[in-house]
């Protein structure tokens, strides 16, 4: 059979609770850092646009953390803009370009500081706005970049906090972020949240990758010349020098947790994953440098504080390399320094820490950090009854990313709507 006629023999039987234009349209922001620290928030972009009939785009938020900008969303949606025409005529719920430049703000542009809130931005403003209005529908916040503008947001108005549902592209995305996803932890334990850590990484990872359904062979067979975004797609993404074409799309998910399944309900399975109750989010404080014995989960908020007995100069800095990523350094008012990091990945770490104060120059150490146990499902903390996180069970992990065959169980059926959707771009 070829891969034309098995797409249109498994759109015949496309499971039921895909999101129609009959349907109650989902209210979404997305915050990204598309053209920042990876390639598939650009690639997630134009699986958004596709699905835009069936959901309400209220903002595009360009969030922390790297160089990534709001121009950088705005590129996507001239793409967009070029088959706009065409799908406006296959369904009359797309909405104009014009609308969709409207609602793109710019965010925070550094991580927040050690408080995990700093200055009001025109994305904190926004997804405030959003959230006051009107509407019987929760507000879905998609978290694809730094979750930096969302912690300002519900510091400056908890109110909305009732009425928004946070998919958050954890794992690496949290490394960033580490202070700010702690304020939300600390302060607003009733925050409805799922938090992906690895879950996620079932679109690219794992399923069923025979033939037409591998990463390349997809796009070269389904996306490219479907359009201006399928060539984009295929050809049109550039980062660090390359162009990026494979299947990535890590930040998908979210949408499509929205277009199949219950999403009221993150333990019930959907084409964005399935879910359990979160344990304690809890940060681990380190007082003393850590050396390779010490453990820490995975994902975890680990915060290292320093001593130090040396008058350093009011302006000293310190930053914590942890293998090449930056974490800088806060000095409290005894004169301790903390450093946040988050370890992305199980595996050995090590540290290095370069400062102008003498007391801490050169510090080294190093630690590991392992998944979460399968046990830790069955300890939902009371303090967070509406945080949700990859279930840590043997049989829907793939490899080491807890949750990924929850998601990648799908492939077919998900890659099969995104080609459908790129073929509505043909003139």
């Amino acid at each position: 059979m070829s891969l034309r006629a098995a797409l249109a023999c498994l759109l015949l039987v496309a499971p039921a609770g895909v999101a129609s234009a009959d349907g109650p349209r989902p209210r979404v922001i997305v915050s990204t850092d598309a053209g920042g620290t990876d390639y598939d928030d650009l690639q997630s972009l134009v699986h958004l646009f596709l699905h835009a009939d069936v959901i309400d785009i209220e903002g595009l938020v360009s969030s922390p953390y790297g160089p990534g900008r709001a121009r950088h969303i705005h590129d996507v949606i001239d793409v967009y803009a070029r088959d706009a025409a065409v799908l406006q005529r296959r369904s009359a719920g797309y909405p104009d370009p014009e609308m969709l430049r409207r609602v793109t703000v710019q965010g925070a542009v550094e991580s927040a500081g050690a408080a995990g809130f700093d200055a009001t931005t025109a994305g904190s403003r926004w997804i405030v706005e959003c959230g006051r209005r009107v509407d019987p529908r929760p507000l879905w916040v998609l978290v694809w970049g730094g979750i930096d503008d969302l912690a300002q947001a519900v510091h400056d108005d908890p109110t909305i906090v009732p009425r928004l549902r946070v998919y958050f592209i954890g794992g690496p995305n949290k490394k960033w972020s580490a202070t700010a996803y702690d304020y939300l932890v600390r302060e607003h334990p009733d925050l409805w949240i799922i938090e992906a850590n690895s879950t996620y990484r079932g679109w690219f990872v794992g399923g069923d990758q025979s033939g037409p359904w591998g990463n390349d062979s997809f796009v070269a067979d389904q996306v490219a010349g479907r359009g201006a975004l399928g060539d984009y797609f295929a050809s049109g993404i550039a980062f660090r020098g390359e162009t990026r074409s494979r299947v990535k799309m890590g930040d998908s998910p979210s949408v499509a947790y929205l277009l199949h399944g219950r999403p009221d309900d993150p333990a019930h399975g959907s084409w964005g994953g399935a879910f359990v109750r979160a344990w304690e989010r809890e940060r681990l404080v380190w007082r003393n440098v850590p050396i390779a014995a010490d453990v820490v989960e995975t994902f975890r908020v680990v915060e290292l504080v320093l001593d130090s007995p040396t008058a350093a100069a009011s302006g000293a800095v310190a930053t914590l390399d942890l293998d090449g990523q930056p974490c800088p350094g806060t000095r409290d008012t005894r004169g301790a320094w903390h450093f946040w990091f988050c370890p992305k990945e199980s595996k050995d770490w090590r540290f290095a820490i370069t400062s102008d104060d003498p007391a801490i120059d050169g510090a080294t150490g190093g630690f590991r950090s392992e998944p979460p146990p399968p046990g830790r499902r069955a300890e939902p903390a009371a303090r967070h009854p509406h945080w949700w996180t990859d279930d840590p069970a043997p049989a829907v992990a793939e490899g080491p990313h807890q949750g990924a065959k929850t998601v990648n169980r799908s492939r077919r059926e998900f890659l099969t709507d995104f080609a459908d959707r790129l073929d509505r771009c043909r003139p």
